[in-house]
């Protein structure tokens, strides 16, 4: 749970603000979606060397630059 103190004389669009940045760290929005359907371990596996193949591409393009 997100508990985020106003603090005084702060706008609530501020707060707001604050509380958005907060629950995008925490990584809930990426946690509901992965779980909204099952995947087997063997795929999850093989998706998360597919997206670090990928960063490493894009890494090593930048670096030619």
């Amino acid at each position: 749970m997100i508990i985020i103190n106003i603090k005084e004389n702060e706008s609530i669009d501020k707060a707001l603000k604050r509380f958005k940045n907060n629950f995008e760290k925490k990584g809930f929005m990426k946690e509901l979606r992965s779980r909204t359907f099952f995947e087997k371990p063997s795929i999850r596996r093989r998706h998360e060397v597919i997206r670090a193949a990928y960063r490493q591409k894009m890494q090593q393009a930048d670096e030619n630059l």
